[in-house]
């Protein structure tokens, strides 16, 4: 495993880490969830990073870092929702959003085609992989995840404080949500075109004539002779 994808499975156990500390029930745990939350966000910028510098860019590591994206954004959502700092609408929208992207990039990505270099129009381009936007989305949600930890610290600490922090952070996850939304829109609707092409066109295997009898109803010749 080289130095950027070790970076990138490192956010999976700190991710476990911070969702303890938040459920430990003090003020000190959220407190220190906080920061730990700082650092497990720039462990994303940190690992692209090394990776360009390194040279080590590759198809898994790209998967590897989506999949970590989703599984920090989606369970601490989750988190939130069930700690009621946020509504349930926002991670049912992140969940059903990645969903339905990471299947159209599952099959790509299974014909070669990263998540970035299988938009096809310059304007997809730009909102999928774009500087400003990926920038915008990740700063959005860094202030949502810091602040509604923050909120929930001083919550429980009996601080009057944590009701304006709160404000803030709420603001924050419904512009993280948009931008979530908007990021997405593009897979969606480039998919037809992306699967028209001839990269895209392969022939499905053959059905034999015993899987053909199996699915219009019949029982397999194995079953057929156990039955009778």
């Amino acid at each position: 495993m080289n130095v950027a994808n070790l970076i990138t499975v490192l956010r999976f156990p700190l991710l476990v880490v911070i969702v303890l500390l938040l459920y430990s029930g003090g003020t000190v745990g959220p407190l220190i969830g906080t920061p730990l939350i700082v650092g497990l966000i720039l462990m994303d910028s940190l690992d692209g990073f090394v990776a360009r510098r390194r040279d080590e860019q590759t198809l898994i590591g790209g998967a590897l870092d989506i999949a970590a994206d989703r599984a920090v954004e989606i369970v601490l959502w989750v988190t939130y929702a069930h700690l009621r700092l946020v509504s349930v609408a926002i991670p049912l929208t992140v969940v059903i959003r990645g969903a339905l992207t990471d299947s159209i990039r599952n099959v790509a990505l299974q014909h070669g085609q990263s998540a970035h270099s299988m938009m096809r129009s310059s304007w997809g381009r730009w909102l999928v992989k774009s500087g400003a936007m990926r920038t915008s989305y990740g700063v959005a949600k860094a202030f949502a995840f810091t602040l509604l930890a923050l909120a929930l610290g001083l919550q429980t600490g009996g601080r009057a404080a944590w009701h304006s922090v709160w404000i803030v952070a709420s603001v924050a996850s419904w512009i993280a949500v948009v931008l979530c939304i908007v990021r997405g829109l593009p897979v969606l609707i480039e998919v037809r075109v992306l699967f028209q092409s001839a990269e895209f066109q392969v022939a499905a295997p053959p059905i034999s004539h015993e899987s053909a009898h199996t699915e219009l109803g019949g029982a397999p010749k194995s079953a057929t002779n156990f039955t009778n």
